[in-house]
């Protein structure tokens, strides 16, 4: 039976010939070097160094004498994923150790929109404080379960809706000048600020949401000053309704707004 794998394997310490190797001795064992050179197309001369490879790597053993056994497939994930779990908490605490001096002072750009959407449900779940939002109606419904959840555990969410929707959260305003907005910059803008440590933004262009650049990082400055954009939508919309529609504020908005006052 043919087989080909074309899998980028030596991430996980197996070449391409060994992970073959591996391949067909699951399908027959216990097999000699020659059988299996002769099932797997691995040349006669490579074999016995492969088996030898994957001997000492514990993926195979010698059952009798020059016969070969491979071991079993769940066990040897689970030693893969264990052996690499390792590594990568060794390599995260050396990142850690490496970057405590950082300022992670570079703005990084995303492009696709799932990633991007994927990254904003990241950064809420992972909220301990505060999460501030300006967001429309199709972000704000991918991202509705990941603010719930947030705010359920004691996270205060900060909610600015681009559209009038249904109050969900205890911190919430529908943005002035919402019917405007969209037409006048050619499409969604999506803002995030988590923790006062990172930001999530940019303009998802009509029609081409899956290319539109959005920034995110953790510089300080553009911490700083998105979160600070997003606060002064709230006295926005306060001014808005005692100016422009020259009504008074409920007792719910008079709180509201003096918690944002403390709220710098």
């Amino acid at each position: 039976m043919p087989m080909t794998i074309k899998l980028n394997l030596q991430t996980v310490g197996l070449s391409d010939y060994e992970i073959t190797a591996y391949l067909f001795l699951l399908q027959k064992h216990p097999v000699n070097g020659s059988q299996l050179s002769r099932n797997s197309g691995i040349p006669r001369a490579r074999i016995y160094d492969v088996l030898r490879s994957l001997k000492e790597k514990g993926v195979v053993a010698e059952s009798d004498e020059g016969l070969y056994v491979p071991l079993p497939p769940d066990e040897l994930i689970k030693r893969l994923r264990l052996r690499h779990e390792s590594e990568l908490e060794v390599l995260q605490e050396r990142f850690r150790e490496a970057s405590r001096e950082s300022s992670y002072d570079y703005v990084w750009i995303m492009r696709g929109y799932a990633e991007v959407m994927a990254k904003a449900g990241e950064m809420v779940d992972t909220a301990a404080d505060e999460v501030y939002i300006r967001v429309f109606p199709p972000e704000g419904r991918v991202l509705q379960e990941h603010l719930t959840r947030a705010e359920k555990r004691g996270v205060m969410v900060k909610y600015i809706a681009m559209q009038p929707l249904p109050l969900e959260f205890a911190c919430q305003i529908t943005h002035p000048g919402h019917e405007t907005i969209q037409e006048s910059l050619g499409g969604r803008t999506l803002d995030l600020v988590v923790d006062r440590q990172e930001v999530l933004g940019g303009l998802l262009e009509e029609g081409s949401e899956d290319m539109s650049p959005i920034n995110w990082g953790r510089n300080n400055w553009l911490v700083t000053s998105t979160r600070d954009s997003l606060r002064h939508d709230f006295f926005h919309y306060f001014l808005y309704q005692t100016l422009e529609l020259q009504r008074s504020l409920t007792k719910k908005e008079k709180d509201l707004y003096t918690y944002i006052m403390q709220d710098g």
